[in-house]
């Protein structure tokens, strides 16, 4: 098979093209959807969870007073933007040069290079950030200097940390929590089961999840649980279903089910897309046939260089064909993998006639008269033969 029309697919469709990832995203949605458009997916959008909106957040609101009111012995930054919306938040309250004036005169923790860019853009200096990111080498170095009868402000965006605020209050310090940017569930529900269906119906339906953080994958099982379709989830997303973290800390709630999880090395958006644009088109199969290169990828077929869209009923026929390239499948087993058609091996013959025509190539499926139907596998690459 000519290599370079592997090339020229790849660069005429895109490397998720035909492929279905949903976004399980409230924040920065709009920009991973259309890093994920960009490169040829079809995405589907299910907010799994909602941020209540810092000018209408009074528990934020409360944490703050309370600071100013009693000022703390060591503030924890754990996130720029959680930093830089708390910061916004108390300016339009009109307590946010009260709030800056505390933040000064006390010892400020940065967890990482970005917190730090966040707390110097609003005037302020760190008393000290590890290079690492990492909030247990800020808790560990909060322990040995000792934590006992101290007041500590933990900045929160969006999760509770309890390890990191038990560790301190073992260690006899007083936590007050500032909770940046609560997340909620989505008002509107509709988005989440309808992927929370797709994922229970496997590829197809939907090829990939991507998640961005620990809370939205928790309820998304939440939900699945919820609607009593917690085992049918679980199986899909330990099954053909991907399951794409930006990192090691929002895949805890799906590795504590069970679930296998993919994490870029940087915990990053792009990273992320990047890893989905390698790891999908190395799931898809591919098998030479009549002398074409057929890649079947989750909604698609990829006809040598050209994206060719397939209707479910035929993209089921083509995979039970696919399971066993070359051999003859009957019309029972083929009628068997239609989706919901019924006891008419006729179903069959008319999905068939939609699969030839939508692959547009109608030589890549051979009829074996009274028998079914088979892939027409290049000659050498499988024995052939006969299924049930």
């Amino acid at each position: 098979m000519d290599d370079t029309r592997t090339a020229a697919a790849a660069a005429t469709t895109g490397p998720l093209a035909g492929f279905t990832v949903g976004v399980t995203a409230a924040r920065r949605a709009d920009e991973l959807i259309a890093l994920l458009r960009r490169r040829g997916a079809t995405v589907v959008h299910a907010p799994a969870l909602r941020i209540v909106p810092l000018a209408d957040d009074s528990e934020l609101l409360a944490a703050t007073k309370e600071l100013i009111g009693c000022a703390p012995d060591t503030v924890v930054a754990t996130t720029a933007i959680g930093f830089r919306g708390w910061i916004e938040a108390a300016e339009g309250w009109g307590i946010g040069e009260e709030l800056l004036a505390r933040l000064r005169a006390t010892e400020l923790l940065a967890r990482g290079p970005k917190v730090k860019g966040a707390v110097r853009a609003a005037g302020l200096v760190e008393t000290w950030s590890p290079q690492s990111e990492s909030l247990a080498e800020v808790l560990d170095r909060m322990l040995a200097g000792g934590v006992a009868g101290r007041r500590i402000a933990l900045q929160l965006h969006g999760e509770s940390l309890p390890g990191f605020v038990e560790a301190l209050r073992a260690g006899g310090a007083e936590v007050v929590v500032v909770p940046v940017y609560r997340w909620m569930a989505p008002e509107d529900l509709a988005p989440m089961d309808r992927l929370l269906d797709a994922v229970a119906a496997g590829v197809g339906a939907v090829d990939a999840v991507s998640f961005t953080s620990a809370p939205a994958a928790a309820s998304l099982l939440s939900r699945a649980e919820e609607r009593g379709m917690t085992q049918a989830v679980l199986a899909g997303l330990r099954g053909d279903v991907l399951s794409a973290c930006v990192g090691p800390v929002t895949a805890l709630p799906l590795q504590a089910r069970g679930v296998d999880t993919v994490q870029p090395e940087r915990f990053r958006l792009g990273p992320l897309v990047q890893l989905l644009c390698q790891e999908l088109p190395g799931r898809a199969r591919v098998l030479p046939v009549a002398g074409r290169r057929v890649e079947i990828r989750g909604h698609a077929v990829l006809v040598d260089a050209e994206l060719r869209a397939v209707p479910p009923a035929g993209m089921a026929l083509l995979r039970a064909l696919a399971r066993r390239p070359g051999w003859v499948v009957n019309r029972a087993e083929l009628l068997r993998a239609l989706p919901g058609a019924g006891r008419d091996e006729h179903a069959v013959e008319t999905a068939m006639t939609r699969l030839r025509g939508a692959l547009g190539a109608p030589n890549l499926i051979q009829t074996v008269v009274k028998r079914g139907y088979r892939l027409a596998l290049d000659a050498g690459e499988c024995s052939g033969g006969s299924a049930g």
